[in-house]
């Protein structure tokens, strides 16, 4: 073939025009999927907006900042009115109790400090709705996650936001081969989120100045302890606050209430010099403290790996890369040494505070915005 019969792609990467490329777009009713949406539908795309029920949204109307609740399904619809193409809205509550909110739940008891964005993304929305994105005989499925495609010479590579600020890489690192080969995010290469708005503006849409979401979709007001309780009845059993000797220090009104690294509110004032919970002992109902210096962690056990590397995890004995290990910190470097397909040890380069078990450690290439996938940590320290 010469390069002058060499097939046009259009946008999306498909080799036909936009009105014959039918694209799903996953609307949770804020901004971003919206221009996602409204986007798509400018360029002639053939668009379906699909949005998810994942809680009760009746109970959820009166919370500012929910995803997926009573005002997002109605926003989502409006979006789809105005620029003209189909909306849905699943009923996906049970789906959503069972794969994200029953182990979130049950994490917290036995002492993690579980991720359930991640869970969602893994097992709903790139699963169950990806899914449904094929039945609707869709070329591919639209997020509005701040994350990049990238075409590499062995397929899709999934690579860092333009803007860092924004970027969900964190909470994307479960994310397939095969579901990127199928997965788009048109905002990912935008630069901050003022241009995001700036579309939504341009596009005449009424969530143009939506505040973000805020905090995990169902614990309102970041309260995590009260949803725990809830679901889980009598879960927050009294016990003792302990150093590391098992000096008993004073008492607390549950282990859901605390977590790793956590140093106001402990109740055990008057001491000397500060201290920090460092761990927790669910079977003895002990919230463990200690020095600041306790929480320094420089090798952590990694499971249930996503590779999206080039090659198998396991082809090399230790490679260099930069970890996260917490959404709200910079990558650090650190060695990779494979075990297993999906278990390794990640030994940082310099010591990091506040490891916990049930958050991921996410994988990244030291030279370049790639992300080689992840997995969770999985023990205390």
């Amino acid at each position: 073939m010469s390069l002058d019969d060499t097939p046009v792609l259009n946008s999306l990467g498909f080799a036909k025009p936009p009105a014959q490329t039918r694209v799903v777009v996953a609307m949770s009713g804020g901004v971003d999927s919206s221009v996602v949406a409204a986007m798509l539908a400018e360029e002639g795309y053939d668009v379906v907006g699909v949005t998810l029920q994942l809680y009760d949204h009746g109970a959820a109307l009166a919370k500012k900042g929910a995803c997926c609740a009573g005002v997002d399904i109605h926003d989502a619809r409006r979006v789809a009115e105005e620029m003209g193409f189909p909306h849905y809205v699943l009923d996906y509550e049970n789906i959503f109790q069972d794969a994200v909110i029953d182990e979130f739940a049950d994490s917290y008891l036995a002492g993690a400090t579980p991720v359930p964005c991640i869970r969602c993304n893994e097992r709903v929305k790139f699963k169950d709705l990806l899914e449904t994105a094929k039945d609707l005989d869709a070329d591919c499925m639209a997020t509005g996650h701040y994350i990049q495609r990238v075409m590499g010479d062995a397929g899709p590579q999934l690579h860092s936001a333009a803007d860092a600020n924004r970027d969900q890489s964190y909470f994307l690192f479960s994310t397939t081969a095969e579901q990127l080969d199928y997965l788009r995010f048109p905002l990912g290469h935008l630069p901050s989120k003022d241009a995001t708005r700036a579309l939504a503006a341009k596009y005449g849409l009424a969530v143009a100045d939506k505040p973000d979401s805020q905090d995990i979709c169902f614990v309102p007001n970041g309260n995590y302890a009260s949803v725990i309780e809830k679901l889980r009845p009598g879960a927050a059993e009294a016990g003792e606050i302990v150093d590391t000797e098992g000096k008993v220090l004073g008492t607390h009104n549950g282990v859901i209430h605390y977590t790793i690294g956590q140093r106001r509110g402990l109740g055990i004032g008057g001491l000397a010099d500060p201290l920090y919970v460092v761990r927790l002992d669910v079977d003895k109902k002990h919230v463990i403290v200690g020095p600041k210096e306790l929480l320094s962690t420089r090798t952590i056990p990694v499971r249930e790996i996503n590779w999206i590397g080039d090659g198998k995890l396991t082809d090399v004995a230790e490679r260099e890369i930069t970890v996260r290990v917490r959404s709200t910190r910079p990558p650090r470097p650190a060695i990779l040494r494979p075990i297993s397909e999906t278990e390794a040890e990640v030994e940082l380069l310099t010591p990091e505070e506040g490891v916990s078990p049930g958050q991921a450690c996410v994988f990244y290439d030291p030279e370049s915005p790639r992300i080689f996938g992840g997995g969770w940590i999985w023990r205390g320290y």
